[in-house]
């Protein structure tokens, strides 16, 4: 399973009416340790920002997978809870598993559609247990260092 990070990043940006405002926002990163998610996102967020950066309350989140879009529609991430059904094959039991997945979709039956169709290269019975809107702004993965 991939390693993510989830942080806050503050900093002060152009609001439409032109001033300056000030902004928290959540971001995923793909990366090995803190200090390399603090890196990687000052990098990032650094070229829309002006003013003093921040990245804030960093924490490890487990996702199964991420799927993206490049659907300009599709502005949001919903963290998708599946249940992953096995078959315990020396007793004949029903097993579950629980897994974490982020969608980008426009909305929650967007979310579920693309879940699903993702979900298909996967050889894997489950059971959808939770849907939520997440303030996930984007995700950033894994960029191996020159």
């Amino acid at each position: 399973m991939k390693e993510y990070i989830e942080s806050n990043v503050k900093y002060e940006r152009a609001a439409e009416n032109g001033l300056m405002k000030k902004v928290t926002e959540r971001y995923i990163v793909e990366a090995l340790n803190f200090t390399e998610a603090e890196h990687r996102l000052m990098e990032e967020v650094s070229c829309f920002a002006s003013g003093d950066l921040q990245v804030w309350d960093m924490k490890r989140v487990q996702y199964m997978e991420v799927f993206e879009t490049t659907d300009d529609s599709a502005d949001k991430f919903f963290k998708v809870k599946i249940s992953i059904i096995a078959l315990d094959e020396e007793s004949g039991k029903e097993r579950r598993t629980a897994a974490n997945l982020l969608v980008q979709a426009s909305d929650i039956p967007n979310a579920l559609e693309r879940m699903r169709e993702a979900m298909k290269g996967y050889m894997l019975d489950f059971d959808i247990v939770n849907v939520a809107d997440t303030k996930i702004m984007d995700v950033y993965h894994y960029k191996p260092k020159d």
